[in-house]
């Protein structure tokens, strides 16, 4: 079957199409992708924008259509800290229901961490042994630890680049304070949470997903993108460090220059490493393989999972375009 994820994140939404099957390896198909930075269109009182509202509306539309002319039978549309943050979050998703036929589903946090792992776990295999899986988006950071498919532990917590980086830094690049003023602030806020994913056992292997962590290890001298996703990527504790100590001394816009950093999210660099590193060092890890799957494929695979030859799809919009299927919850999804 052909699917599609769209996925509304703080940066970016991006309509992911895959063909796929049951017990099947989900081969990307189509790709595309609108920088919309939601997260910056929030107001004083965390309500986004009439722009920014009037900007994803017709952003779904165009996906939509999109997810329709390439065929998919379902499209599973889902918001993360953005919109899940958002003080006029019901008002949004409502409306672009309402403007487009796209049923948009806010996922809990938790949720992300354990979609996420569940990727990162088809993507190693149980010969991973026990997994600790790290994921840096715009507005929050994800971690999760487990030896199953289903973590054991799940947390997510305010600390993504984007989000620390508006927060944080007043300028550019940031001052010496700012930057020993946030490194204070990721310690103290990660501290318990390092200690609780701590209780479920050392790490076999250690995984970080996301844009921030393959933009770090390629800046530490892992393979550039155009290698394939099967060539393996790590990023170490040391280069981190070594990394971190030039970058903060440099503005966005030298950061832009730099290979494998996009001019939209180099302003962000910085805050990220030092999420980085900080979570690295709170769950008293060195290393970190990066993973290409993350929270796009771990929703197409729970799904599949769902599905059998009788399975019927829960439709959102019974007459929109593509068909369009409800995201349930993580935990309704692992309970059929």
């Amino acid at each position: 079957m052909r699917l599609g994820v769209l996925d509304v994140g703080s940066n970016t939404v991006h309509l992911l199409v895959v063909d796929a099957h049951r017990g099947g390896h989900p081969t990307p198909m189509t790709s595309e992708k609108a920088e919309l930075r939601l997260a910056e269109n929030l107001d004083k009182s965390g309500a986004l924008t009439a722009a920014g509202a009037d900007a994803l509306v017709r952003t779904v539309v165009k996906a939509n259509a999109s997810a329709a002319a390439a065929g998919c039978t379902d499209l599973l549309a889902f918001a993360t800290s953005a919109l899940r943050d958002a003080t006029n979050s019901a008002a949004v998703l409502a409306r672009v229901r309402d403007e487009t036929g796209v049923g948009l589903q806010v996922l809990p946090g938790e949720d992300e961490a354990r979609y996420t792992f569940l990727a990162v776990r088809r993507w190693y295999g149980w010969s991973a042994g026990r997994l600790l899986v790290l994921d840096i988006g715009g507005g929050s950071l994800e971690l999760a630890a487990g030896h199953d498919e289903h973590p054991a532990a799940a947390a997510s917590l305010p600390l993504g680049a984007g989000r620390l980086t508006r927060e944080w830094f007043k300028s550019d690049p940031p001052s010496r304070r700012e930057i020993e003023g946030l490194r204070e602030h990721l310690d103290t806020v990660l501290e318990p949470v390092g200690r609780r994913l701590r209780r479920v056992g050392t790490p076999e292997l250690a995984v970080g997903t996301s844009k921030t962590f393959r933009s770090l290890a390629r800046l530490t001298g892992a393979a550039p993108s155009s290698a394939g996703p099967r060539t393996r990527r790590r990023l170490t504790d040391v280069g981190l460090r070594q990394l971190a100590a030039f970058i903060t001394r440099m503005s966005s816009d030298d950061l832009a220059e730099l290979e494998g950093v996009s001019a939209s999210r180099s302003h962000q660099l910085v805050a990220g490493a030092l999420v980085a590193e900080a979570a690295m060092r709170a769950l008293r890890v060195t290393q970190l393989e990066i993973c290409p799957w993350a929270l796009r494929e771990g929703v197409i695979l729970r799904r599949l999972d769902t599905l059998d030859g009788t399975a019927q799809i829960d439709r959102s919009a019974q007459d929109s375009p593509g068909g369009l299927g409800r995201l349930t919850t993580y935990e309704a999804r692992c309970t059929g």
